[in-house]
């Protein structure tokens, strides 16, 4: 039985995908969200890599971002729009991180994450990331504390032998352009 395989489109993103960003921000992080102008000078900045998700029909459904700096990315963000989650859109947002990693030659991947995003926390821990601390009232809104993540080096097997496994179901589920 075939099931029907969503397609989406992932790209650079570009000053003019700001403002509908702008709307999933508000809507992923109410008050205390990023502005345009933080946006507009990440897509300028050289160490940043961000990406616009879309879906079949063009509706901007998610954004992601990191900074590449020597042989480690840090992952600035990652948000999908409330009526496209559970779509897998955050994940494949996230294998195209990585991808970029490894053709940039990036050895580990860090984060933080709330420590209440239960959702973002399992699909960093599926992809190999694990808990190395917490960053005490990280969270401006509420004071909330922040777990840190990181990855082991992707390059080694223990790595590298899970993420193709991983992704080769999620190419099933989810056709990314």
């Amino acid at each position: 039985m075939q099931t029907n395989i969503e397609t989406v489109t992932i790209q650079r993103m570009k000053p003019e995908d700001v403002d509908g960003i702008i709307k999933i921000e508000e809507s992923a992080y109410g008050d205390h969200h990023w502005s345009k102008s933080s946006f507009l000078n990440e897509i300028k900045n050289d160490l940043a890599k961000y990406y616009s998700l879309y879906t079949v029909n063009n509706e901007l459904a998610g954004y992601a971002g990191c900074w590449h700096i020597l042989d480690e990315a840090h992952i600035t963000t990652i948000a999908i729009a409330p009526q496209f989650r559970r779509r897998k859109f955050a994940e494949a947002l996230l294998k195209r991180i990585i991808d970029d990693c490894y053709l940039a030659k990036i050895k580990y991947i860090t984060l933080e994450v709330r420590i209440s995003n239960t959702p973002a926390i399992n699909l960093y821990s599926k992809y190999g990331f694990s808990s190395f601390g917490t960053r005490k009232g990280y969270y401006q809104d509420n004071n909330e504390d922040a777990i840190i993540m990181w990855t082991k080096n992707i390059f080694f097997d223990e790595f590298k032998n899970q993420y193709e496994e991983i992704t080769k179901k999620l190419e099933g589920e989810i056709h990314i352009k």
